[in-house]
Order: structure tokens, then C-alpha cells, then sequence
């Protein structure tokens, strides 16, 4: 794995920590669906973790909560806790497991306690006006902007990093 070149203004994601470090941001994060605004902040936080680009929350108030409908799904990270998936249905639409949040954060990841995160390969996503990229790999919830360099852990060859 060779390490890109950060730019002037670019944070690389292998400077990032292990356990994974949660930082407020006062970035404008817009987050749509089908031409629909679902959720739209200043106050969001942002996860950090290594190989990672960031996985942006949204605070439950800022969120159209009216176009989620939770799930059964669950998943479990070990350092935030147990994960509930939301489907999200808007203007006939409906993409299931699109957005996760945590109800019972682990101690340390208290703060985005039922904050929302939200697949940008299912949502356009825009963190200060711009249009985010996706993680690769589908699994992850990653939101690449020019404001990091990879490469970034769900490219091919990445499984055992």
C-alpha cells in the first residue's frame, strides 16, 4: 500500500487514530435524496479512523426523521456500540439499510448518541457545497472530499488492512 501525497490542506487518513477519534466540525453537511432534503447541519461530528475517510453524524433535530423508518438490522462496532439501520422512503422511493445511528453509544461515543450517518452511494452528500464520493466498497459509510488523501481501506487488496 503506497500513501498518497496530501496536498496543502488535506489531512491523510493514515494519520488518522486506532481506537477512531470523534471531532465536531462546524462544516455546512447537506444531505439529499431524490431531490428531497433529509437532514442539514453545522453541528455534525465526524469519526476518524485510520485507512478510513471520515463517517460524517448528523444530530437527530437536523434530521427529516418523517422519511426514516428504522429496521431490524444491527451491526456491531467495537468501539461505538450496536448499530440501528434506517430505510429511507421519499417521492416513491424507498432504499433499505441507508443510514444508521446509535441509541446506546460505548462511554467514549457518547456525543452522537442517536445522531444520524447516511450512505453517500445511496444520498448526495455535500460537506461545505461539495459533492462527497463514496467510500469504496459499498460496506463502508465513508465521505471522500478533497479535504483527504488515501488510500482508502474498501479499494481492492484492502480486505486485510
Amino acid at each position: 500500500m503506497k500513501r498518497e501525497q496530501c496536498r496543502p490542506g488535506q489531512e491523510s487518513v493514515w494519520d488518522y487514530p486506532r481506537p477512531p477519534l470523534l471531532e465536531r466540525s462546524p462544516k455546512a453537511v447537506l444531505v439529499s435524496f431524490a431531490g428531497h432534503e433529509i437532514a442539514r447541519s453545522s453541528e455534525a461530528y465526524r469519526i476518524l479512523e485510520t485507512s478510513h475517510p471520515p463517517s460524517w453524524y448528523l444530530p437527530p433535530g437536523s434530521v427529516q426523521k418523517d422519511r426514516l423508518i428504522a429496521t431490524p438490522k444491527q451491526s456491531r462496532c467495537e468501539w461505538k456500540g450496536t448499530a440501528t439501520y434506517w430505510t429511507v422512503r421519499v417521492a416513491g422511493r424507498t432504499v433499505e439499510n441507508a443510514a444508521w445511528s446509535y441509541s446506546s453509544p460505548e462511554p467514549s461515543f457518547a456525543a452522537i448518541r442517536d445522531y444520524f450517518a447516511f450512505y453517500p452511494n445511496v444520498f448526495e452528500c455535500y460537506v461545505d457545497g461539495e459533492r462527497v464520493e463514496p467510500q469504496p466498497g459499498g460496506f463502508y459509510g465513508g465521505w471522500i472530499t478533497k479535504d483527504v488523501a488515501g488510500p482508502f481501506k474498501g479499494i481492492p487488496g484492502s480486505f486485510g488492512w
